[in-house]
């Protein structure tokens, strides 16, 4: 059930914490086969503070994608 509420989660909105080097909660499509998968220190499945510290290597591209999209909608574009 993990994987089905992660798998849309690429594409949400960014969270006030997310960079584009962390994020809140799994940004990846499939966890599955992330190889940080359940690492502590490292996988937000498992970490305390629910923080991703390897987002999948797209992620910095969809972030600021995310980030331009936010601000677009922000300045009413």
């Amino acid at each position: 059930m993990r994987w089905a509420l992660a798998k849309s989660a690429y594409h949400e909105p960014l969270k006030p914490e997310d960079t584009e080097f962390q994020t809140v909660g799994c940004r990846h499509t499939n966890p599955d086969i992330c190889a940080k998968h359940s690492l502590a220190k490292v996988c937000a499945f498992v970490k305390p503070d629910g923080i991703c510290a390897a987002p999948p290597a797209s992620w910095s591209k969809q972030f600021l994608k995310l980030r331009t999209s936010k601000t677009d909608t922000e300045s009413g574009k």
